[in-house]
């Protein structure tokens, strides 16, 4: 089956498709851009997702391409014509086409809307139930990571440096040595007390829409949580380390580098949060209401 794309008001087989060499997406990553996980045929946490859109585009200052019904229904049209029962769809905002010049350009250009379909979304659960490795790495991002944009030049290098030592994700850490986030997750622990850790949000992170979800997850489960950097060390000695993201799921971390995390297997705290967010994607998903923005 061929992968239909929309991009700037057509649909059409994804191996056509196709941007202007001048889209300042492609000339300089001046493009915002999102992730939906589709289960059951439907986006969970769509609306969440469109806000931090609207944010982002905000931020860099782009208007956005339509209203959050229109996009709503070209992301609909997207995964009924890719026939998407599990996935994900992609929604790339860029500033639009014009002559490469580092300014925006003068005068009101139209911005650029691209929307793909992916069937498969996520690990296997197998691997969940196993736990993963993570490395850590210096976090050597610019300074704006609240911003979610296409310029991911330093998650990608962390990625790969996690992928080359054979390891799931990798932990970004500051000079300073906390820990921000990792290259495509929000990271968190389970401290000594049993209070569950995540960094607060702010420009070194950015505000995962399944992190919000977990959040209130966890406090409606009654655990202790508090949103405050936690270092490199505090991870490495945690009773508990996970990750959270739109196609992670919650992901218990058992080994930073060389170091098992306790005694090297998936904790009682993480697998329970994970057990709340399968439960809550099955049920946000199960009816029409999943597409309200």
């Amino acid at each position: 089956m061929s992968h239909i794309a929309y991009v700037n008001g057509r649909y059409l087989p994804q191996r056509l498709a196709q941007l202007s060499i001048d889209d300042r997406a492609t000339q300089f990553a001046d493009a915002v851009y999102e992730v939906t996980c589709i289960w059951n045929c439907a986006p969970v946490d769509h609306a969440a997702h469109l806000a931090r859109l609207a944010r982002s585009l905000e931020a860099i200052r782009i208007a956005a391409p339509c209203s959050a019904a229109g996009l709503t229904a070209i992301c609909r049209e997207v995964v009924e014509r890719n026939r998407i029962e599990r996935g994900t769809i992609y929604i790339q905002v860029s500033r639009g086409v014009a002559p490469r010049a580092h300014p925006f350009p003068a005068d009101m250009i139209r911005p650029g809307l691209v929307i793909t379909g992916k069937h498969g979304v996520g690990p296997s659960e197998s691997v969940a139930d196993q736990g993963v490795k993570v490395i850590a790495i210096p976090d050597a991002r610019w300074g704006r990571c609240d911003i979610k944009t296409t310029g991911l030049l330093g998650n990608v290098l962390a990625r790969q440096a996690a992928v080359e030592a054979k390891a799931f994700e990798a932990l970004l850490y500051r000079p300073d040595g906390f820990v921000t986030e990792a290259s495509a997750s929000n990271a968190w622990i389970v401290d000594a007390d049993g209070i569950i850790v995540t960094h607060p949000l702010g420009p070194e992170i950015l505000g995962g829409v399944t992190r919000t979800t977990v959040l209130n997850l966890i406090r409606a489960a009654g655990y202790k949580v508090e949103e405050r950097p936690f270092t490199l060390e505090q991870a490495r000695t945690a009773r508990e380390v996970f990750l959270t993201g739109t196609t992670t799921f919650v992901m218990p971390v058992v080994q930073i580098d060389a170091g098992v995390i306790a005694n090297g297997v998936p904790g009682t705290i993480c697998r329970d949060l994970r057990r709340r967010y399968r439960a809550y994607v099955e049920q946000s998903t199960a009816s029409e209401a999943a597409w309200a923005t």
